[in-house]
Protein backbone atom coordinates (compact mmCIF):
# COMPACT_ATOMS: atom_id res chain seq x y z
CA UNK A 1 0.00 0.00 0.00
CA UNK A 2 1.15 3.63 -0.79
CA UNK A 3 2.72 6.21 1.86
CA UNK A 4 -0.23 8.69 0.72
CA UNK A 5 -3.02 8.15 -1.69
CA UNK A 6 -2.36 12.05 -2.42
CA UNK A 7 0.85 13.26 -2.50
CA UNK A 8 1.26 17.14 -2.90
CA UNK A 9 5.38 18.62 -3.68
CA UNK A 10 4.45 22.24 -2.46
CA UNK A 11 3.09 24.09 0.58
CA UNK A 12 1.65 26.93 -0.42
CA UNK A 13 -2.02 28.47 -1.41
CA UNK A 14 -2.08 25.89 -4.47
CA UNK A 15 -1.22 22.44 -2.49
CA UNK A 16 -4.26 24.20 -0.08
CA UNK A 17 -6.59 24.45 -2.24
CA UNK A 18 -6.21 21.13 -3.77
CA UNK A 19 -6.05 19.87 -0.32
CA UNK A 20 -9.55 21.25 -0.28
CA UNK A 21 -10.56 19.98 -4.10
CA UNK A 22 -9.76 16.55 -2.48
CA UNK A 23 -11.94 16.43 0.55
CA UNK A 24 -14.59 17.68 -1.47
CA UNK A 25 -14.81 13.90 -3.06
CA UNK A 26 -12.51 11.69 -0.88
CA UNK A 27 -13.13 12.71 2.86
CA UNK A 28 -10.80 9.69 3.73
CA UNK A 29 -7.94 9.09 1.48
CA UNK A 30 -4.59 9.27 2.78
CA UNK A 31 -2.71 13.31 2.02
CA UNK A 32 0.82 13.98 2.41
CA UNK A 33 1.92 17.84 1.71
CA UNK A 34 5.52 18.68 1.41
CA UNK A 35 6.52 22.20 2.51
CA UNK A 36 9.85 23.75 1.72
CA UNK A 37 8.61 26.37 4.31
CA UNK A 38 9.12 25.65 8.13
CA UNK A 39 5.09 26.98 8.06
CA UNK A 40 1.93 25.35 7.19
CA UNK A 41 0.29 26.58 4.26
CA UNK A 42 -0.77 30.28 4.07
CA UNK A 43 -1.99 33.46 2.35
CA UNK A 44 0.53 35.39 0.42
CA UNK A 45 -1.34 38.47 -0.30
CA UNK A 46 -1.40 39.98 2.71
CA UNK A 47 2.56 39.87 2.97
CA UNK A 48 2.51 43.17 0.52
CA UNK A 49 -0.75 44.36 1.87
CA UNK A 50 -2.63 43.68 4.99
CA UNK A 51 0.11 42.81 6.94
CA UNK A 52 1.52 46.25 6.51
CA UNK A 53 -1.64 47.97 7.46
CA UNK A 54 -2.39 46.34 10.85
CA UNK A 55 -3.81 43.25 9.85
CA UNK A 56 -3.45 40.02 12.47
CA UNK A 57 -0.71 37.95 11.08
CA UNK A 58 -3.05 34.78 12.63
CA UNK A 59 -5.63 35.66 10.39
CA UNK A 60 -2.77 34.16 6.98
CA UNK A 61 -3.58 30.31 8.29
CA UNK A 62 -5.22 28.33 5.53
CA UNK A 63 -5.94 25.97 7.95
CA UNK A 64 -4.51 22.97 5.91
CA UNK A 65 -4.34 20.65 8.80
CA UNK A 66 -8.04 20.46 9.48
CA UNK A 67 -8.65 18.53 6.45
CA UNK A 68 -6.96 15.70 8.09
CA UNK A 69 -3.53 16.20 5.81
CA UNK A 70 -0.25 15.15 7.27
CA UNK A 71 2.04 18.19 6.38
CA UNK A 72 6.00 18.02 6.59
CA UNK A 73 7.29 21.47 6.88
CA UNK A 74 10.70 22.15 5.88
CA UNK A 75 11.05 19.59 3.51
CA UNK A 76 12.36 19.45 0.24
CA UNK A 77 11.27 16.80 -2.63
CA UNK A 78 14.49 15.98 -4.55
CA UNK A 79 13.72 13.61 -7.16
CA UNK A 80 10.26 11.82 -8.13
CA UNK A 81 10.62 8.22 -9.64
CA UNK A 82 7.42 7.98 -11.83
CA UNK A 83 7.52 4.43 -12.45
CA UNK A 84 7.80 3.26 -8.87
CA UNK A 85 5.41 6.08 -7.81
CA UNK A 86 7.60 7.53 -5.20
CA UNK A 87 9.44 10.67 -4.45
CA UNK A 88 12.43 11.34 -2.48
CA UNK A 89 13.23 14.15 0.16
CA UNK A 90 16.17 16.31 1.36
CA UNK A 91 16.62 14.50 4.72
CA UNK A 92 16.80 10.67 2.10
CA UNK A 93 13.12 9.42 2.97
CA UNK A 94 11.36 7.75 0.18
CA UNK A 95 7.60 8.36 0.25
CA UNK A 96 5.00 6.63 -2.17
CA UNK A 97 1.97 7.61 -3.60
CA UNK A 98 -1.03 6.60 -5.74
CA UNK A 99 -1.40 10.09 -7.23
CA UNK A 100 0.70 13.26 -7.16
CA UNK A 101 0.53 17.16 -7.66
CA UNK A 102 3.42 18.98 -8.79
CA UNK A 103 2.35 22.94 -7.09
CA UNK A 104 5.82 23.77 -6.53
CA UNK A 105 5.56 27.51 -7.01
CA UNK A 106 8.13 29.87 -8.19
CA UNK A 107 11.82 31.04 -7.31
CA UNK A 108 12.33 34.48 -7.51
CA UNK A 109 14.72 36.26 -10.14
CA UNK A 110 17.73 37.11 -8.56
CA UNK A 111 20.10 39.50 -8.71
CA UNK A 112 23.82 38.48 -10.30
CA UNK A 113 26.68 39.55 -7.82
CA UNK A 114 24.36 41.03 -5.10
CA UNK A 115 24.95 40.16 -1.35
CA UNK A 116 22.99 37.94 0.40
CA UNK A 117 21.42 41.09 2.41
CA UNK A 118 19.22 41.60 -0.52
CA UNK A 119 15.55 40.48 0.07
CA UNK A 120 14.10 38.72 -2.78
CA UNK A 121 10.29 39.59 -1.74
CA UNK A 122 8.19 36.19 -1.48
CA UNK A 123 7.76 34.35 1.96
CA UNK A 124 6.76 34.90 5.60
CA UNK A 125 9.92 34.68 6.61
CA UNK A 126 11.04 37.34 3.83
CA UNK A 127 7.94 39.79 5.59
CA UNK A 128 9.47 38.80 8.99
CA UNK A 129 12.82 39.69 7.60
CA UNK A 130 12.12 43.71 6.33
CA UNK A 131 9.47 43.97 9.22
CA UNK A 132 12.18 43.76 11.60
CA UNK A 133 14.12 46.21 9.41
CA UNK A 134 11.32 49.19 8.99
CA UNK A 135 10.74 52.06 10.09
CA UNK A 136 10.74 55.49 10.18
CA UNK A 137 13.55 56.91 8.09
CA UNK A 138 14.98 53.66 7.45
CA UNK A 139 16.22 53.86 3.87
CA UNK A 140 14.72 51.15 1.98
CA UNK A 141 15.53 51.09 -2.30
CA UNK A 142 12.69 49.03 -3.87
CA UNK A 143 14.28 47.01 -7.46
CA UNK A 144 11.51 46.40 -9.49
CA UNK A 145 8.36 48.42 -10.56
CA UNK A 146 5.86 45.41 -11.57
CA UNK A 147 3.22 43.82 -8.79
CA UNK A 148 5.46 42.93 -5.92
CA UNK A 149 7.42 46.42 -6.32
CA UNK A 150 4.76 48.79 -6.53
CA UNK A 151 2.97 46.96 -3.70
CA UNK A 152 6.10 46.58 -1.07
CA UNK A 153 7.24 50.58 -2.04
CA UNK A 154 3.88 51.38 -0.86
CA UNK A 155 3.62 49.11 1.97
CA UNK A 156 7.24 50.74 3.37
CA UNK A 157 6.08 54.03 2.53
CA UNK A 158 3.41 53.39 4.87
CA UNK A 159 5.05 52.62 7.60
CA UNK A 160 7.39 55.76 6.99
CA UNK A 161 10.24 54.19 5.43
CA UNK A 162 12.40 56.82 2.55
CA UNK A 163 11.95 54.85 -0.54
CA UNK A 164 13.22 54.68 -3.65
CA UNK A 165 12.20 52.44 -6.27
CA UNK A 166 14.53 51.53 -9.60
CA UNK A 167 13.66 49.78 -12.29
CA UNK A 168 14.19 50.02 -16.09
CA UNK A 169 10.89 50.67 -17.38
CA UNK A 170 9.45 53.91 -18.44
CA UNK A 171 6.38 53.96 -15.38
CA UNK A 172 5.16 51.84 -12.36
CA UNK A 173 3.44 48.93 -13.66
CA UNK A 174 4.03 49.20 -17.00
CA UNK A 175 3.75 46.04 -18.78
CA UNK A 176 -0.17 46.24 -17.57
CA UNK A 177 -0.91 49.65 -17.44
CA UNK A 178 -1.84 52.15 -20.59
CA UNK A 179 1.39 54.36 -20.97
CA UNK A 180 -0.43 57.98 -19.40
CA UNK A 181 -1.73 55.77 -16.41
CA UNK A 182 1.60 54.40 -15.66
CA UNK A 183 3.07 57.85 -15.77
CA UNK A 184 0.44 58.97 -13.57
CA UNK A 185 1.45 56.45 -10.70
CA UNK A 186 4.54 57.48 -11.31
CA UNK A 187 3.39 61.22 -9.77
CA UNK A 188 1.15 59.51 -7.79
CA UNK A 189 3.72 57.91 -6.12
CA UNK A 190 6.11 61.03 -5.90
CA UNK A 191 3.07 62.30 -3.91
CA UNK A 192 3.35 59.87 -1.50
CA UNK A 193 6.93 60.71 -0.74
CA UNK A 194 8.33 57.76 -2.80
CA UNK A 195 11.43 58.65 -5.35
CA UNK A 196 10.42 57.13 -8.20
CA UNK A 197 13.30 56.47 -10.87
CA UNK A 198 12.16 55.21 -14.07
CA UNK A 199 14.36 53.65 -16.48
CA UNK A 200 17.38 53.05 -14.67
CA UNK A 201 18.86 49.22 -14.71
CA UNK A 202 21.01 48.19 -11.41
CA UNK A 203 24.72 47.84 -12.23
CA UNK A 204 25.84 46.63 -9.21
CA UNK A 205 25.03 46.06 -5.24
CA UNK A 206 27.27 46.17 -2.63
CA UNK A 207 27.91 46.55 0.90
CA UNK A 208 28.83 50.27 2.10
CA UNK A 209 29.63 50.42 5.26
CA UNK A 210 28.01 49.79 8.69
CA UNK A 211 25.39 47.41 7.55
CA UNK A 212 24.53 49.84 4.40
CA UNK A 213 24.03 49.00 1.36
CA UNK A 214 24.76 51.05 -2.28
CA UNK A 215 22.76 50.45 -5.22
CA UNK A 216 24.85 51.72 -8.56
CA UNK A 217 22.50 52.28 -11.84
CA UNK A 218 23.64 51.85 -15.42
CA UNK A 219 23.50 55.58 -15.46
CA UNK A 220 26.65 55.23 -12.59
CA UNK A 221 23.53 57.26 -10.42
CA UNK A 222 24.08 56.16 -6.57
CA UNK A 223 21.83 55.30 -3.81
CA UNK A 224 23.14 54.50 -0.22
CA UNK A 225 19.94 51.96 1.67
CA UNK A 226 19.49 50.50 5.08
CA UNK A 227 17.74 47.69 3.04
CA UNK A 228 17.25 46.68 -0.60
CA UNK A 229 14.09 44.96 -1.57
CA UNK A 230 13.84 42.56 -5.12
CA UNK A 231 10.34 42.30 -6.78
CA UNK A 232 11.60 41.14 -10.31
CA UNK A 233 9.21 38.43 -11.03
CA UNK A 234 9.37 34.69 -10.29
CA UNK A 235 11.04 31.57 -12.71
CA UNK A 236 8.22 28.53 -12.67
CA UNK A 237 10.24 25.62 -10.37
CA UNK A 238 9.89 22.79 -12.81
CA UNK A 239 13.85 21.10 -12.04
CA UNK A 240 11.79 18.04 -10.18
CA UNK A 241 9.35 18.38 -13.36
CA UNK A 242 12.36 18.39 -15.73
CA UNK A 243 14.79 16.06 -14.25
CA UNK A 244 11.74 12.82 -14.17
CA UNK A 245 10.99 14.12 -18.31
CA UNK A 246 7.63 15.88 -17.36
CA UNK A 247 7.23 18.09 -20.21
CA UNK A 248 7.95 21.38 -19.85
CA UNK A 249 7.40 25.21 -21.81
CA UNK A 250 7.42 28.15 -19.06
CA UNK A 251 6.00 25.83 -16.98
CA UNK A 252 4.90 22.51 -16.48
CA UNK A 253 2.37 21.70 -19.37
CA UNK A 254 -1.09 20.22 -18.34
CA UNK A 255 -4.22 19.54 -19.78
CA UNK A 256 -7.29 20.81 -18.87
CA UNK A 257 -7.74 18.39 -15.56
CA UNK A 258 -4.60 19.44 -14.64
CA UNK A 259 -2.98 15.95 -15.94
CA UNK A 260 0.65 15.76 -17.21
CA UNK A 261 0.83 14.05 -20.70
CA UNK A 262 1.42 10.68 -20.68
CA UNK A 263 0.73 10.15 -16.28
CA UNK A 264 -2.75 10.03 -15.97
CA UNK A 265 -1.68 10.02 -11.96
CA UNK A 266 0.80 12.83 -11.79
CA UNK A 267 -1.04 16.90 -11.70
CA UNK A 268 0.33 20.46 -11.77
CA UNK A 269 -1.48 23.01 -10.44
CA UNK A 270 -0.70 26.82 -9.63
CA UNK A 271 2.33 28.87 -10.66
CA UNK A 272 4.33 26.34 -11.97
CA UNK A 273 1.49 25.10 -14.40
CA UNK A 274 0.84 26.17 -17.67
CA UNK A 275 -2.47 25.18 -18.68
CA UNK A 276 -5.29 26.48 -21.92
CA UNK A 277 -7.21 29.24 -21.04
CA UNK A 278 -10.39 28.51 -22.33
CA UNK A 279 -11.70 32.17 -22.95
CA UNK A 280 -8.87 33.44 -24.11
CA UNK A 281 -7.33 30.77 -26.18
CA UNK A 282 -3.98 29.08 -26.10
CA UNK A 283 -1.78 28.30 -22.92
CA UNK A 284 -1.55 30.57 -20.03
CA UNK A 285 1.04 30.51 -17.05
CA UNK A 286 -0.48 32.64 -14.30
CA UNK A 287 1.28 33.77 -10.52
CA UNK A 288 -2.09 35.42 -8.58
CA UNK A 289 -3.81 34.09 -5.21
CA UNK A 290 -7.31 33.66 -7.82
CA UNK A 291 -5.87 31.04 -9.89
CA UNK A 292 -3.70 29.63 -7.10
CA UNK A 293 -6.83 28.99 -5.51
CA UNK A 294 -9.33 28.07 -8.13
CA UNK A 295 -7.03 26.28 -10.58
CA UNK A 296 -5.18 24.38 -6.85
CA UNK A 297 -9.03 23.23 -5.70
CA UNK A 298 -10.29 22.20 -9.60
CA UNK A 299 -7.15 20.10 -9.94
CA UNK A 300 -7.72 18.59 -6.62
CA UNK A 301 -11.27 17.49 -7.08
CA UNK A 302 -9.50 15.66 -10.51
CA UNK A 303 -6.87 13.75 -8.55
CA UNK A 304 -10.12 12.56 -6.68
CA UNK A 305 -11.97 11.51 -9.25
CA UNK A 306 -14.22 14.85 -10.44
CA UNK A 307 -12.97 14.97 -13.76
CA UNK A 308 -14.04 18.45 -14.32
CA UNK A 309 -12.27 20.07 -17.24
CA UNK A 310 -10.66 24.05 -15.82
CA UNK A 311 -12.74 26.72 -17.91
CA UNK A 312 -12.24 29.39 -15.58
CA UNK A 313 -10.39 32.68 -15.99
CA UNK A 314 -8.62 34.03 -12.69
CA UNK A 315 -8.63 37.16 -12.21
CA UNK A 316 -5.84 39.67 -9.63
CA UNK A 317 -5.95 42.92 -7.94
CA UNK A 318 -3.72 45.37 -6.09
CA UNK A 319 -3.78 47.89 -3.81
CA UNK A 320 -1.27 51.05 -4.51
CA UNK A 321 -1.92 53.41 -1.11
CA UNK A 322 -5.23 54.69 -1.78
CA UNK A 323 -5.64 53.66 -5.57
CA UNK A 324 -6.91 49.58 -5.83
CA UNK A 325 -7.59 47.93 -9.31
CA UNK A 326 -8.68 44.11 -10.23
CA UNK A 327 -7.74 42.77 -13.13
CA UNK A 328 -8.90 39.55 -15.59
CA UNK A 329 -7.99 38.43 -18.94
CA UNK A 330 -5.31 39.60 -21.22
CA UNK A 331 -3.88 43.12 -19.97
CA UNK A 332 -0.80 44.06 -21.53
CA UNK A 333 -0.16 47.65 -22.33
CA UNK A 334 1.06 46.03 -25.59
CA UNK A 335 -2.10 45.58 -26.64
CA UNK A 336 -4.08 48.49 -27.96
CA UNK A 337 -7.22 49.84 -25.52
CA UNK A 338 -10.19 51.71 -24.96
CA UNK A 339 -10.49 53.53 -22.01
CA UNK A 340 -13.56 55.00 -20.22
CA UNK A 341 -12.66 57.25 -17.10
CA UNK A 342 -15.52 58.36 -14.73
CA UNK A 343 -12.55 60.59 -13.32
CA UNK A 344 -9.24 60.65 -15.19
CA UNK A 345 -6.83 58.02 -13.73
CA UNK A 346 -8.80 57.43 -10.70
CA UNK A 347 -11.84 55.58 -11.61
CA UNK A 348 -12.63 53.87 -15.06
CA UNK A 349 -12.28 50.64 -16.92
CA UNK A 350 -9.80 50.33 -19.41
CA UNK A 351 -10.52 47.35 -22.19
CA UNK A 352 -7.75 45.69 -23.61
CA UNK A 353 -8.37 44.86 -27.68
CA UNK A 354 -7.16 42.72 -30.37
CA UNK A 355 -8.84 42.62 -33.79
CA UNK A 356 -11.24 44.48 -32.18
CA UNK A 357 -12.40 42.30 -29.36
CA UNK A 358 -11.98 42.30 -26.37
CA UNK A 359 -9.25 40.16 -24.27
CA UNK A 360 -8.73 41.70 -21.07
CA UNK A 361 -10.45 44.85 -18.64
CA UNK A 362 -8.03 46.73 -15.79
CA UNK A 363 -10.85 47.66 -13.46
CA UNK A 364 -9.48 50.55 -12.08
CA UNK A 365 -11.35 51.39 -8.58
CA UNK A 366 -14.23 49.91 -10.11
CA UNK A 367 -15.03 47.06 -7.83
CA UNK A 368 -17.75 43.95 -8.38
CA UNK A 369 -17.20 43.40 -12.33
CA UNK A 370 -15.56 40.90 -12.40
CA UNK A 371 -17.48 38.60 -13.83
CA UNK A 372 -19.37 41.20 -16.12
CA UNK A 373 -15.54 41.42 -17.46
CA UNK A 374 -15.69 37.72 -18.12
CA UNK A 375 -18.78 37.50 -20.12
CA UNK A 376 -17.75 40.36 -22.43
CA UNK A 377 -14.53 38.57 -22.98
CA UNK A 378 -16.40 34.97 -23.21
CA UNK A 379 -18.63 36.82 -25.93
CA UNK A 380 -16.21 38.18 -27.87
CA UNK A 381 -18.58 40.95 -29.64
CA UNK A 382 -17.05 43.85 -31.09
CA UNK A 383 -15.49 46.40 -28.24
CA UNK A 384 -18.61 49.31 -27.37
CA UNK A 385 -17.56 52.63 -25.92
CA UNK A 386 -20.98 52.00 -24.33
CA UNK A 387 -20.76 48.80 -23.00
CA UNK A 388 -17.40 49.77 -21.51
CA UNK A 389 -18.60 52.34 -19.44
CA UNK A 390 -21.31 50.63 -18.06
CA UNK A 391 -19.30 48.33 -16.31
CA UNK A 392 -18.57 51.50 -13.90
CA UNK A 393 -22.57 51.70 -13.18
Amino acid sequence: MADYRYLIVGGGMTGDAACKGIREHDKNGSIGLFAEESHDPYARPPLTKGLWKGKEESSIWRGTRDLDVEIHTGRTIVSLDLGAHAVTDDAGATHSYERLLLATGGTPRRLPSAPDDVIYYRTLDTYHRLRALAGAGVRATVIGGGFIGSEIAAALAMNDCTVTMVFPDTGIGAKVFPADLSLFVNEYYRSKGVDVLPGEKVAEISRAGSAGLRVVTADDRSIDSDVVVAGLGIEPRTDLAEKAGIPVEDGVLVDEYGRVEGHDDVFAAGDVARFLATLLGGLRRVEHEDHANSHGRCVGANMAGANTPYDYLPFFYSDLFELGYEAVGDVDSRLDTVAEWAEPNRKGVVCYVEDDKPRGFLLWDVWDKVEAARQFIGAADPVDRVAVRALMD
